[in-house]
């Protein structure tokens, strides 16, 4: 299928599913009619995905059939890669006056009008299937799984519409949508795109997987999450905040963009890297990095699983290229960041990093050292927590 940017959209058209100015009207002239629906924050992230194109081909909620080949096989009826169910679950009470076929009025948590739910199936699911199949486990103390367990017994599917795309209120320079990304892309003459995930704060291992991409690649699209997380991990303005100043000292201006992804996260491990890898491809981007416990919380996968589930598709099916990267460490025999590819070191002479050993260093009240984190990263972080701001020697 040709299409004018260098990867067309997953299904081939990017969805918008954002209300012109007479359907906006005709949505608040029944705003006070309607049945409503409150969404909570990832319910509401995931209707501004769908309506942005960022889960094209997804134009609404899944209904049961598209939902249950989601669950057990990781595609759409359609036979499109697909390996999160993304759908609108809500209590037996919100369900049961709700008609098929009927508009139904979707409301943020503070009340606000933000969408309407055109409503074709209200369908029973089974949270422990689901929870097996998507997480690869059971066990309530897994976030996404907890999530599931928590949320309504009954699904909503259907089309839906949001009614306006709001300015984002903390990053509002940094929103920019698939449609806008991919005319940036075209702008700068960018024909391999690799786009790079994390719910982290930047450290030095993807600083160093980051710029071996970029390596082999026309641009580099930094996109970090800032739709829900855990309430453990480190708040999007802080993690935001790092990547600027990144930016700002250690990459090439003219070949990176750094832009938020609003959607939630489901710490689904290898299924969220598919995921993932499906949204950069309607953002616009040829490649996808996938290194080590790619979206993975605690010790429920397999280090590289995320890397491996990519052999279970059809590449072509997929579209986007994953760049698959070792674990990288800084190696003190040479004094640099490598992974065992590229260093002689032994397992000792290795400062192995991951944004769950800063998160836990942080809570401590302590500073990742500069083999860890770039000085004025580390700086801001102390900031941001209030700790004492490091004095380094030469040694670590």
């Amino acid at each position: 299928m040709s299409h004018p940017d260098s990867i067309a959209p997953h299904g081939g058209q990017l969805i918008n599913r954002i209300a012109n100015p007479a359907q906006q009207e005709e949505f608040l002239s029944k705003a006070d009619h309607l049945p409503r629906v409150q969404l909570d924050e990832r319910a509401a992230s995931d209707l501004a995905m769908i309506a942005i194109g960022g889960f094209s081909p997804l134009t609404g909620f899944l209904e049961k059939a598209d939902y249950d080949r989601v669950v057990n096989e990781m595609h759409l009826v359609n036979g499109l890669p697909w390996s999160i169910p993304i759908t609108l679950p809500v209590t037996e009470a919100v369900a049961k006056p709700l008609k098929e076929g009927s508009l139904v009025r979707l409301d943020d948590g503070r009340g606000r009008f933000i969408g309407v739910l055109e409503l074709t199936q209200k369908y029973r699911y089974d949270k422990v299937h689901e929870a097996l199949y998507v997480y690869r486990t059971n066990e309530e103390k897994h976030p996404g799984v907890s999530v599931v367990y928590k949320q309504g017994a009954i699904n909503l599917a259907g089309s839906v519409w949001m009614l306006q795309r709001d300015v984002h209120p903390q990053f509002p320079t940094y929103q920019i949508d698939p449609i806008e990304s991919r005319t940036l892309f075209r702008e700068k003459g960018w024909k391999t795109i690799v786009a790079f995930q994390t719910r982290n704060p930047i450290h030095r291992a993807h600083e160093y997987i980051q710029k071996c991409a970029l390596e082999t690649v026309d641009g580099l699209f930094l996109h970090p999450l800032v739709g829900v997380t855990k309430d453990d991990d480190i708040s999007a303005d802080i993690r935001m905040r790092c990547y600027e100043i990144m930016l700002e000292h250690y990459f090439p201006k003219d070949r990176v963009i750094l832009a938020i992804n609003p959607a939630a996260m489901r710490y689904a491990g290898p299924r969220e890297a598919i995921f993932h890898a499906l949204i950069r491809k309607n953002y616009g981007c040829t490649h996808f990095i996938v290194g080590r416990d790619h979206a993975g919380v605690g010790d429920y996968y397999g280090t590289y699983d995320a890397q491996h589930i990519f052999d279970e598709f059809d590449p072509d099916a997929l579209g986007i290229k994953p760049m698959k990267f070792e674990h990288a460490f800084y190696c003190k025999r040479t004094e640099s960041m490598a992974t065992t590819k590229t260093s002689p070191s032994l397992p000792e002479e290795r400062v192995h990093l991951s944004g769950t050993k800063v998160r836990e260093m942080l809570r401590r009240g302590e500073l990742p050292p500069p083999e860890f984190s770039r000085p004025e990263v580390a700086a801001e972080l102390a900031k941001a927590m209030k700790i004492p701001a490091p004095v380094w020697g030469d040694g670590i």
